[in-house]
């Protein structure tokens, strides 16, 4: 019996310990099942937060690719948006795209890309991929001639067409940007230096201190003839470190950022603060052609040899036309020696298509005065330092067009601008017209608001001008007094 209570107590405690062992394994068990559902719980936890983390990124990506919602209007990059012409800036549209066109203006057409674009320099297209668009889906177009002179009909059909195009697939890029792309027309009226500048480097200026301020870019330019680049090497550079891109000789495709193609202009030969996002004035391109030539080049010690003059006299350059394309001083010499009477050293000036700009540039920027009869070569007014005189010779008929190229501008970079209206016996229509002539009595009823081809034939190309001497002697003792004022402040 003591050893069967012996066995019986063993058991029990063999029981008790399994039970135990048992009861551990359930508990172990129970653990593992809680430790899984917890893990299970954090993973679920984690994802939703990932969730609600990326949500709003998502969504203001969608906001900022889709540019549009249905009654909402496009817009173009911020720093446009801020003028007040765009009003609306784009059409409505309830189609997601990232290519967004302002075509309210008469003067131009721009048009923004915003997302990586591949140019097709041989098709001038800039394509740019969405894989959301289907493929039988037919793709977003938009084109346009990026030149701001859009209200001519007789001359935008001589400006390249670029394509912009939104859809499902692009050429492969063969070179990668790291700038934006700005892309306009060297076409049109190019060779002509008062267009050069109006129609071409002034919107350019507009236009990169609007769309891209404080920006490197990369120029991408139609029509960038040889003697174009050479001629503006200077500002070109100024606008861009980067080496231009031809658009039409160029067979590589080039990968952009973004992009803008057209240029902005404000009108003829002007620029307003009110419609720039950092209210940029025509003073402050005044100062970026300083820039672009370098302020150490108006010292007479580096001037070629033929521009040499006294410093004790003002320096009055003479702007000169060639005979046979309208508008020639026919009294040149005389006026000259009138001038030098009264006190002024004279410099004729006639500038020729190959003249070196940064010469041009030496010789106006030194001069305290320059005057001239209304054309091209009064745009080298645009290197004149504030507070230079500038006379302007405005023929007959020429009034409204003296105006709008060349006063503007004067005034608005601080120039002490005059103006010398001819009379009808100081014009050589008078020997081709009766004076009693419309066109000689009343050039502005004549013309009255249009300034047609063939007006301007007649007052531009056809006539010429022969000074009154006595009457304009008394505009240069004016000219001197101004000029020699100048001269003392500025040297």
């Amino acid at each position: 019996m003591p050893r069967k209570g012996w066995i019986d107590r063993k058991a029990s405690i063999l029981v008790s310990k399994s039970k135990s062992s048992t009861e551990k394994l359930g508990s172990y068990s129970d653990m593992k099942k809680r430790d899984s559902t917890c893990l299970a719980i954090v993973v679920i936890f984690l994802v939703f937060q990932l969730y609600l983390y990326l949500s709003p990124v998502s969504r203001m990506n969608v906001s900022r690719s889709t540019k549009t919602s249905q009654g909402r209007k496009h817009r173009l990059p911020k720093s446009i948006n801020k003028r007040e012409t765009l009003t609306p800036p784009f059409p409505q549209s309830t189609q997601a795209k990232e290519i967004n066109c302002d075509r309210t203006h008469n003067f131009y057409d721009i048009c923004s890309i915003n997302g990586p674009i591949v140019l097709d320099p041989t098709t001038s297209t800039f394509f740019l991929m969405d894989p959301t668009i289907s493929t039988p889906q037919k793709p977003m177009v938009e084109k346009l001639r990026p030149y701001p002179r859009k209200w001519e009909s007789f001359t935008m059909p001589r400006v390249k067409e670029v394509a912009l195009i939104l859809g499902p697939s692009s050429p492969k890029c063969k070179i990668q940007h790291k700038a934006p792309a700005l892309v306009f027309s060297a076409g049109g009226y190019t060779g002509n230096f008062f267009h050069d500048f109006n129609d071409g480097f002034i919107p350019l200026f507009i236009t990169v201190n609007s769309v891209y301020p404080n920006q490197d870019v990369v120029l991408m330019i139609s029509k960038a003839r040889d003697w174009w680049v050479s001629k503006y090497t200077e500002i070109i550079h100024t606008f861009s470190k980067f080496p231009i891109i031809d658009l039409d000789n160029d067979n590589t495709t080039h990968c952009f950022p973004s992009a803008s193609v057209g240029m902005i202009s404000h009108g003829f030969m002007t620029i307003d603060p009110k419609l720039t996002p950092n209210s940029i004035t025509f003073t402050h391109f005044r100062a970026f052609l300083d820039k672009a030539y370098g302020q150490n080049q108006t010292q007479n010690q580096n001037y070629p040899s033929k521009f040499k003059h006294s410093k004790s006299r003002p320096i009055l350059v003479l702007a000169s036309r060639s005979v046979g394309v309208g508008r020639v001083l026919l009294n040149q010499n005389e006026v000259k020696l009138e001038a030098e009477k009264i006190g002024f050293d004279v410099t004729v000036f006639e500038p020729r298509t190959t003249t070196p700009l940064k010469e041009s540039y030496a010789l106006i920027n030194s001069s305290h005065a320059m005057i001239g009869i209304h054309g091209a070569a009064l745009t080298h007014s645009l290197f004149l330092r504030p507070g230079s005189v500038f006379v302007q010779v405005v023929p007959l008929g020429a009034e409204w067009v003296s105006q709008v190229c060349f006063e503007k501008s004067a005034k608005d970079m601080g120039l002490v601008y005059m103006e010398y209206r001819i009379k009808a016996e100081e014009s050589s229509l008078i020997e081709k017209y009766d004076k009693d002539d419309m066109m000689i009595k009343d050039p502005v009823a004549y013309r009255g608001k249009s300034w047609s081809p063939e007006v301007m034939s007649i007052y531009l190309n056809e006539q010429n001008v022969k000074l009154d001497l006595v009457r304009f002697r008394e505009y240069l003792k004016e000219m001197y007094k101004e000029a020699k004022k100048f001269m003392d402040k500025e040297g």
